[in-house]
């Protein structure tokens, strides 16, 4: 048996390497991606000990871009979009053309040509998906008003370098690096007398619009088409196998059937996919390979980074840096302001851009590979990327800690009011009360039946329109994540009788109900759950009871259906 296996050495390596310095970083509570970049640096080039196979982890980065791009397609909404145009568009395009300059200045200070400046300028520009959503998900704001301007200022962003990933290529020889391989172009230049640079601009459009048509006529039709079919033959392996079949196949055409980048094959078709009604059902499916390849993704990149530079051009990472989390997060804060937006809103929306991932990673590799910019430009921007996402958390700290000290200081003027940040309002005063963490499906259902009979009960929920619901219905309500120690103080646990935790995810649940058992070891528990483990997770939390929702629906099933008994239990219950 061959003992040679770079491509198992790279992914076992990378991954176990990306694992243990993630979970550091989490501990740190920093953002995982952090981990991931300095594995890469540890099994990179540069560094001593292991050195993984570069080729394979470019090629094994490729599947990550395709997911991850598959991914955003899936999740766009033109809906979510037009509804926060009139400041995501315009804030995007300005925010991207002022740290596009600012890069641009820095490339010119370094002595790079116009075309270097340009595009390491615009891989300084564009703040990271992951980074971002994974921001706004732990401060629960996605679904508030700032979120979603954050979130359609990130659209418009993705969509600027889904068309400069396309347009770079054919445009490589104008902006300094290597012109590319003849596609067909002279012959253009012969049919209609212009230059080749425009002759292949224009036969890249013309592959471009095929593509797109195809994709909007055909695939819209076929590709949802295609799922509902697999769905129908009620196999969980092949709608699986059907949509990452779908993502990299279409990946895979695209460039090379009409020469556009895997990224925007990947993305269109996760775009014509989001309007199918199986579109969550896919992106749940593919989360965890998108995920892993992710990670393998990040790696690679930081395979790319020299440490050496920070000792060769201290000041170039430093002013890189300062482009990146402040120069263009200044930008983007007088952009929201003046567009009469509060503070509240334009620090966070700042706060969210000031890092940068993994589009900038995707444009400054292949602006190397096409020789437009020199290596040192990657090395840059690897290195601000890590500085800013490891900055990133601080800043939304400042963030909190200021908005506290103007609601604490100017009471005659306060913020205007905004449904997700709830880090002044004071503890509740119910004693015997009943906590009910969650007010969706079946918290709303809790919510009722406490209410008809007349408990004294608080929720914590962090859905905007359920709160506005549950506030018109004068029902006390903390907005927010459940698991902050500001949350917990403000819930009294020790005087409460009861926990109910109606949210899906076990492991934020236990998390409170650990802290509920730590304050009030008496108080009674009660947990949802949706799987066995979880079931054990939550009894080992301290839960009294926990309910399975299927142990649940197979007993009233056999009740309904005579059963002398029905089958199951509730686990964890007690006396």
């Amino acid at each position: 048996m061959p003992h040679h296996t770079p491509l198992i050495a790279t992914i076992s390596i990378g991954l176990a390497l990306a694992f243990l310095l993630g979970l550091i970083a989490q501990r740190l509570r920093l953002p995982s991606i952090v981990g991931y970049l300095l594995a890469g640096v540890f099994v990179g080039p540069f560094t001593p000990g292991f050195v993984a196979d570069q080729k394979l982890a470019a090629e094994l980065a490729e599947i990550g871009v395709i997911l991850l791009m598959f991914g955003v397609g899936l999740h766009f909404s033109l809906k979510d979009l037009l509804s926060v145009r009139t400041i995501a568009i315009p804030g995007a395009i300005g925010q991207i053309a002022v740290a596009t300059l600012l890069g641009a200045g820095l490339a010119w200070l370094l002595g790079w040509g116009g075309g270097a400046g340009l595009l390491f300028g615009l891989s300084l520009s564009v703040a990271s998906t992951v980074v971002l959503l994974r921001a706004l998900q732990e401060r629960r704001e996605v679904e508030t008003g700032k979120g979603r301007i954050a979130v359609g200022w990130l659209i418009v962003e993705d969509l600027v370098m889904v068309l400069t990933l396309v347009l770079v290529p054919p445009l490589a020889g104008l902006l300094g690096g290597r012109p590319p391989a003849d596609t067909g172009s002279l012959g253009l230049v012969d049919w209609l007398g212009i230059g080749p640079v425009w002759a292949t601009l224009l036969l890249t459009a013309v592959k471009v619009v095929i593509f797109v048509a195809l994709m909007l006529v055909v695939g819209r039709k076929v590709i949802p088409w295609i799922l509902h079919y697999v769905a129908h033959t009620g196999s969980r392996e092949l709608f699986r196998l059907a949509v990452l079949a779908i993502a990299l196949g279409v990946a895979y055409g695209s460039a090379n059937l009409f020469g556009v980048s895997f990224a925007l094959g990947a993305f269109f078709a996760g775009m014509v996919l989001a309007e199918s009604q199986l579109s969550h059902q896919a992106a749940k499916e593919t989360l965890p390979l998108r995920d892993a390849f992710a990670v393998l993704f990040f790696v690679s990149v930081g395979m790319l980074f020299n440490p050496s530079i920070l000792v060769s051009e201290p000041l170039a990472v430093l002013a890189t840096f300062l482009i990146i989390a402040l120069g263009k997060s200044a930008a983007a804060y007088a952009i929201v302001r003046a567009f009469g937006h509060p503070n509240g809103v334009a620090l966070t929306i700042s706060a969210s851009l000031a890092q940068i991932g993994e589009f900038s990673f995707i444009l400054i590799v292949l602006a190397v590979n096409l020789g437009i910019v020199p290596a040192e430009a990657r090395d840059l921007v690897v290195a601000g990327s890590i500085l800013s996402i490891l900055l990133n958390p601080l800043m939304f700290i400042a963030i909190d800690r200021l908005a506290a000290a103007r609601t604490s200081g100017a009471p005659d003027a306060p913020l205007q009011p905004d449904v997700s940040a709830e880090s002044g309002k004071a503890p509740t005063t119910l004693a015997g009360h009943v906590v009910l963490v969650g007010h969706g499906r079946v918290g709303s259902a809790i919510a009722a039946a406490l209410k008809a009979n007349g408990d004294a009960f608080l929720v914590v929920e962090e859905n905007e329109e359920a709160v506005a619901s549950l506030e018109k219905d004068g029902i006390e309500t903390h907005v927010g994540p459940c698991g902050e120690t500001a949350m917990l103080e403000r819930l009294n646990f020790e005087g409460a009788r009861c926990l109910i935790t109606a949210i899906p995810d076990p492991f934020e649940a236990g998390h409170v109900v650990e802290a509920a058992r730590a304050a009030n070891p008496a108080i009674r528990v009660i947990a949802r759950a949706h799987a066995t483990d979880a079931v054990a997770y939550l009894t080992k939390c301290g839960a009294d009871v926990v309910v399975m929702g299927e142990e649940e629906l197979a007993r009233s099933m056999a009740a309904a259906a005579g059963a002398a008994g029905a089958p199951g239990h509730r686990y964890g219950q007690t006396a």
